[in-house]
């Protein structure tokens, strides 16, 4: 890597290695992890200049970002050469993130489910095999319901969300004791009154 401090290479080829985990090229993801660190856009010659990429491999990788909507593409004045940059605002990074793998991984799951669902079940194995799937189809989409509205919020109140983490678990585990001691005081009711 050319005149990259050590800080930014760490980071780089950390994110290149991390790529590979999260469904992208090492390539790509060093890419991306040199325009988020870089104080200023940077055309395609400086990104394969400071990676020691072909000029090819960083086109190639800058399309695949953009695909993901994970870099803009600029203008500078007076100069023909295309500038790339990420969002500026974490939140929007994450969100474009998951509305990605959403279009690219759930959707599709989604879309399968629905039409074996909609298929006769011949025998007692696939009704039971179509009983799970409409289980995990009704998880899918209640965990992209979710996704919805957590895409509406705006950045503050995501983050005030995220925060405060376990709180939100206790809440739900007082809800779930008063709502187990209201069931249970209402059987014993039926119970008395037959």
């Amino acid at each position: 890597m050319v005149n990259l401090s050590p800080l930014a290479q760490k980071f780089i080829l950390h994110f290149g290695e991390m790529g590979s985990r999260w469904g992208i090229n090492r390539t790509v993801g060093q890419i991306y992890a040199l325009l988020y660190v870089s104080n200023r856009p940077l055309n395609a010659d400086e990104i394969a200049e400071h990676l020691e990429f072909s000029r090819s491999n960083v086109s190639m990788g800058l399309k695949e970002l953009q695909s993901w909507r994970l870099v803009k593409l600029l203008h500078q004045p007076n100069d023909r050469r295309e500038y790339f940059e990420p969002p500026k605002d974490v939140w929007d990074i994450f969100k474009a993130l998951l509305e990605e793998r959403r279009r690219r991984e759930v959707e599709p799951t989604l879309s399968m489910l629905r039409d074996a669902l909609l298929e006769s079940a011949a025998t007692e194995e696939d009704r039971y095999a179509q009983q799970r799937m409409r289980e995990m189809y009704e998880l899918i989409e209640m965990s992209s319901s979710w996704f919805d509205d957590v895409q509406r919020l705006s950045p503050d109140t995501l983050a005030s969300l995220m925060k405060m983490g376990s709180t939100v678990k206790k809440l739900l585990d007082v809800g779930g004791a008063v709502r187990g001691k209201f069931r249970s005081s209402r059987s014993e009711t039926e119970e008395d009154a037959q």
